[in-house]
């Protein structure tokens, strides 16, 4: 995926590829799922779901971490119709599109969504329920 970033100089182009899972949260996730992951985005309000907290996932699920399950969710893709609508983008496609919808796409996308993953399991919140 292509990015336009404008400076006080020349327009730079720039790769989502060349993003670190905290700037792709940023860029895609933030929005619905605020800064800091904590469901509370600027357009959360808006949404006729309620946004999830993303650090308190391993909490949920005894204190693991489901990264597959949420490597799924993240991509969209694979999830079963009979689980009801889905609220967020289907990220899988989005990022495959965005590269050139290919093979080698299909390869980038998966590494967003590893890099997004693995971001997430870094933000967790500990097991002292204070978050």
């Amino acid at each position: 995926m292509l990015c336009v970033l404008w400076g006080t100089g020349n327009a730079q182009l720039f790769r989502s590829a060349d993003y670190s899972g905290q700037e792709l949260f940023e860029r895609f996730c933030s929005s619905c799922h605020g800064s800091e992951a904590r469901g509370d985005g600027p357009v959360a309000g808006s949404l006729n779901v309620d946004v999830p907290d993303l650090t308190r996932l391993a909490l949920r699920d005894g204190n693991r971490f489901p990264a597959f399950e949420v490597r799924e969710i993240i991509d969209g893709r694979a999830l079963v119709v009979a689980h009801g609508p889905r609220s967020m983008p289907v990220w899988g496609y989005e990022f495959a599109l965005e590269a050139g919808g290919d093979l080698e796409a299909e390869r980038e996308a998966r590494e967003l969504i590893d890099r997004l993953v693995d971001y997430l399991a870094s933000i967790q919140a500990s097991g002292d329920n204070s978050r």
